[in-house]
């Protein structure tokens, strides 16, 4: 696929982007895109381009699979993100990272402040640096301010994973990378990660892998 055509009204461009399909290509790391601080919305995209880009972002999302997507991973540097976690898997291991089933949800403009001082190291990935993940210690409860895709306000505390999901998708719109805050000496592929930190806590890989959990 060409690039998006940088040229055009953001509207423009997500015409053009939709035009690929429902599922739209998630832009890898490397690319400006994922650098730059983007735009807040302010009605850039009509009623019904707007459901339709969020359409496909969560589209996106699902079939990655992910529990994130961020305008600026299709390319597009609007302030706009969405969520959706159906917290499959073992029930001991989702309970250890406080994973919960989070509903679907659009956040346009979002922002978030730490709401204490306590943090949680786990792997993390991104469906913009495929194929790795690593530790990244984040607060587990956030202060989410936000509008949803109808411009109803959001003001919640969420805590936990979907903290660290709010935390991870609203740097995005920063141009942050959760490689950025993580802990690199714990940088494992997919596949490393599967067959040796496998643990829902990443005690022993800091210890083999020599990094702090701090």
């Amino acid at each position: 696929m060409a690039d998006s055509p940088t040229h055009l009204s953001l509207a423009a461009r997500v015409e053009w982007l939709l035009e690929t399909g429902s599922r739209l290509p998630i832009v890898a790391t490397g690319d400006p895109v994922l650098r730059g601080v983007t735009e807040p919305y302010d009605g850039q995209l009509d009623d019904a381009l707007l459901d339709r880009f969020v359409a496909a972002l969560r589209e996106t999302m699902l079939a990655a699979p992910g529990v994130g997507l961020a305008a600026p991973q299709v390319g597009i540097p609007l302030r706009i993100a969405v969520m959706e976690d159906l917290a499959r898997g073992p029930k001991e291991a989702l309970a250890d990272r406080g994973r919960i089933p989070l509903p679907f949800r659009v956040l346009i403009n979002p922002s978030y402040e730490h709401e204490g001082a306590i943090r949680a190291p786990f792997f993390e990935g991104c469906l913009s640096v495929p194929g790795y993940q690593a530790v990244v210690s984040r607060h587990t409860r956030v202060r989410l301010r936000a509008q949803d895709e109808r411009g109803r306000a959001i003001d919640e505390v969420v805590t936990d994973w979907p903290a660290r999901t709010v935390q991870h998708e609203t740097d995005h719109l920063d141009g942050t990378l959760y490689l950025d805050v993580a802990q690199l000496r714990s940088l494992s592929t997919n596949e490393a990660v599967a067959e040796h930190w496998a643990q829902p806590v990443p005690d022993k890989a800091a210890r083999e892998l020599g990094f702090d959990l701090s």
